[in-house]
């Protein structure tokens, strides 16, 4: 049974790496979207959720794996040597995960900067054209008032 438990301990590590991987992915591909002077907001909110749904995944995994854990913690802390090739797998698996969450980190931060970056730009853009509509409206506003209020001559003479 407590083989049974590795195993799927197991899997549930090698998917998490998976999961890992594409949130890698997501995260060099985002950092390339904010290259793009013309960003989409559909295109940035379509990768959060792709983000939000795998790491949906990966809590669901963390959550599967401890609760596994707990069932043979005990029987792993009297019999290692019956089990040394499962927890040296699994120790392995774990220092590729922590390698790809510090990755993640990493390009995290660099995407949070780059993302203060550009709403910074797109405020100074609306600002821009909020001005510009303001500037259009009492351009358009006098000019109504002086067709309105154009001098007429009237010839009093007759």
């Amino acid at each position: 049974m407590t083989e049974n438990y590795l195993q799927i301990m197991i899997e549930s590590l090698e998917k998490k790496e998976q999961v890992l991987d594409e949130i890698v992915r997501l995260c060099e591909e985002q950092e390339n979207l904010f290259a793009d002077p013309n960003l989409d907001p559909d295109d940035f909110r379509k990768y959060v959720t792709k983000k939000s749904d795998q790491i949906e995944k990966l809590q669901l995994l963390d959550d599967g794996f401890e609760s596994l854990y707990e069932k043979v913690k005990e029987t792993l802390s009297g019999d290692r040597g019956v089990y040394a090739a499962e927890i040296r797998r699994m120790q392995e698996l774990i220092r590729h995960i922590t390698e790809k969450s510090v990755k993640i980190q990493t390009i995290e931060a660099k995407n949070k900067c780059l993302t203060e970056q550009k709403f910074t730009t797109i405020r100074n853009q609306v600002r821009e054209v909020r001005s510009s509509q303001k500037i259009v409206q009492q351009y358009y506003k006098s000019m109504m008032k002086s067709a309105m209020n154009e001098p007429y001559f009237v010839d009093n003479k007759k």
